[in-house]
């Protein structure tokens, strides 16, 4: 089933499903100067990014990974991870989520900056 298209607005920016297929998800995501997405992990899919323009600094497990345009990470199932938007104009990545389950309910928040807990 090919689904896609559709923008979530969130507190910290939004993303766009470009496209999701059995097992995978593609998703365009926007971080506003200033914020960052819930440190979080998930217990059934694995996930790629890829800066597309904007700067930041991401969190994997215990690392923190300065990004910028051209800088891609995995994020393997279970680890804990996060993106903020460290400069002044909004931070775009592409996510490729890939699991057996993609549902926005897959989502555990460790932290969150929005009042979002549990998840």
């Amino acid at each position: 089933m090919t689904e896609g298209n559709y923008i979530d607005h969130r507190p910290w920016g939004s993303f766009e499903v470009l496209l999701l297929e059995n097992g995978y998800q593609v998703k365009r995501i926007i971080v506003l100067p200033g914020q960052r997405l819930s440190l979080q992990y998930h217990r059934r899919r694995e996930e790629h990014w890829f800066v597309v323009s904007g700067v930041g600094l991401a969190t994997r497990g215990e690392e923190a990974i300065p990004v910028a345009a051209g800088v891609a990470l995995d994020i393997p199932l279970g680890t804990a991870h996060r993106m903020q938007n460290t400069g002044d104009d909004p931070l775009v990545f592409i996510e490729i989520q890939r699991g057996d389950y993609l549902g926005e309910d897959d989502i555990v928040r460790l932290t969150d900056d929005y009042g979002r807990m549990p998840g």
